[in-house]
């Protein structure tokens, strides 16, 4: 054997480190959903921990293997994942903006954000804020609405990614008018 064969051979991961990293990706993906990138990520920092002298190549080749694995299976579908997220995040009260944010940061391509954020109300999610934080119409009626209440609300909604239109409208409905709006549209 000489000396290029080994350095090669150093450079592929073993049958065992393929291996390793089929079944930490299947042990992974049975347990949550993930992105590409979040199982990539989670394969190399495991195998740095697990495997003892594993060069930087062997690392990128058990991540890709890993992640080529997950979508053989079908279990690992950016779309999928940035649709099912859209719609639950938007059901529980997140804006556009702040779903976009977390999915990005999260790996997801910009262009498969936009698609799942297509179906994604923002006005209905302003409501279920409203109502989970009890501001607007949802706030209780013993609560008076003095101008530092007012800019505290307003604020809130700006800070979870609401524009200032839709945190007008929002404050400016009664409770029957939200409500009813809830119940009439309801999220995709």
């Amino acid at each position: 054997m000489t000396g290029e064969e080994g350095e090669t051979e150093a450079l592929a991961p073993t049958p065992r480190m393929l291996a390793w990293s089929r079944n930490s990706a299947l042990y992974r993906l049975s347990r949550r959903m993930m992105t590409e990138r979040e199982l990539s990520d989670a394969i190399a920092r495991k195998a740095k921990q697990k495997f003892e002298d594993i060069s930087d190549t062997q690392v990128k080749a058990l991540s890709a293997a890993a992640v080529e694995f997950g979508r053989s299976m079908l279990a690992l579908d950016d779309t999928a994942y940035a649709e099912i997220r859209a719609r639950s995040s938007a059901r529980s009260g997140k804006s556009k903006r702040a779903i976009g944010r977390k999915l990005i940061e999260k790996g997801v391509d910009r262009e498969i954000v936009q698609q799942a954020l297509e179906e994604t109300d923002d006005f209905l999610s302003a409501l279920v804020f409203a109502r989970k934080r009890a501001f607007g119409p949802y706030r209780r009626p013993d609560v008076e609405l003095d101008d530092k209440r007012h800019a505290k609300e307003f604020s809130a909604f700006a800070r979870n990614g609401f524009s200032f239109e839709i945190g007008r409208r929002v404050m400016a409905m009664g409770r029957d008018e939200a409500e009813e709006m809830l119940a009439d549209r309801p999220f995709v």
